[in-house]
């Protein structure tokens, strides 16, 4: 079914007689894209447009968790955002420390576990003790996988795995011809994950800003041109849909043989 006819019936239908739970994606990645430009819209600090775009994430959580979906990556805070106006970044930093100081405990509850994708050791002391604190209290949860990426760059991710690989053949832990693309996967934040299965970003903007370039490499993509505080539950179930009428060859014909990308 072509992503037209998905849309065409999320007018007429219900949104659970749409989704099938067999069909849905295993891996999910977000780009919460849009908050500066809510906020100039609606005349407000960009910092308003990104605390609403909070409202946004908890609910997108909670129906990810309610949905079965194993994993959920969330593009928090990159590498290059440190650019942006100190009031921003003071912000930014603030909202982190708020969402897990409010959420912390239902995230436990339902037995959610957090993985925070990035380098902490460059984050204010605060926010990088509220980030580990998270994630050790939710370590052993069996739930969602919640990945926040936060201080994340995917080239950084990269180098950080060559390193680590090219340590571990020095060190004789390893030999060249044992290098494969599962051992760079391994060497990933999300090593032990599946790799992404749809990866959605808001705003109506195409591209993937240095995100996950490795764990996307077969992902489908939907652009939704929804800001990110605006997006709604309904609107994620027409992304699911949409992802849920795509015909994934990986490669390879309908019949079973093997085409071009």
């Amino acid at each position: 079914m072509r992503a037209k006819q998905v849309r065409e019936l999320w007018k007429l239908r219900k949104t659970e007689e749409i989704v099938d739970p067999a069909r849905l994606p295993k891996h999910v990645a977000i780009i919460m894209d849009g908050n500066g430009r809510w906020a100039k819209q609606h005349r407000l600090s960009v910092s308003r447009g990104h605390r609403q775009g909070t409202e946004t994430l908890r609910e997108i959580i909670r129906h990810t968790d309610d949905l079965g979906i194993g994993a959920l990556s969330l593009y928090a805070f990159s590498t290059e955002n440190w650019n942006r106006p100190p009031e921003e970044v003071a912000a930014l930093m603030q909202l982190i420390l708020d969402f897990f100081a409010s959420e912390i405990d239902e995230l436990d509850r339902k037995n959610v576990r957090i993985l925070i994708l990035g380098d902490k050791k460059a984050l204010p002391d605060r926010q990088r003790e509220a980030l580990q604190e998270a994630e050790r209290r939710t370590a052993k949860n069996t739930g969602l996988r919640l990945n926040i990426a936060v201080n994340y760059g995917s080239r950084a991710e990269m180098v950080k795995a060559v390193r680590e690989i090219a340590a571990a053949v020095r060190d004789g832990e390893m030999t060249l011809e044992k290098i494969g693309e599962q051992t760079i996967s391994d060497h990933l934040y999300t090593a032990g994950q599946p790799e992404v299965d749809l990866m959605i970003r808001t705003s109506g903007e195409m591209r993937l800003s240095n995100f996950l370039l490795y764990q996307n490499a077969y992902a489908e993509f939907v652009f939704p041109e929804t800001l990110w505080p605006d997006f709604t539950v309904e609107e994620y179930d027409r992304c699911l849909a949409e992802f849920e009428g795509r015909n994934r060859r990986f490669g390879r014909r309908d019949g079973g043989e093997e085409e071009n990308p």
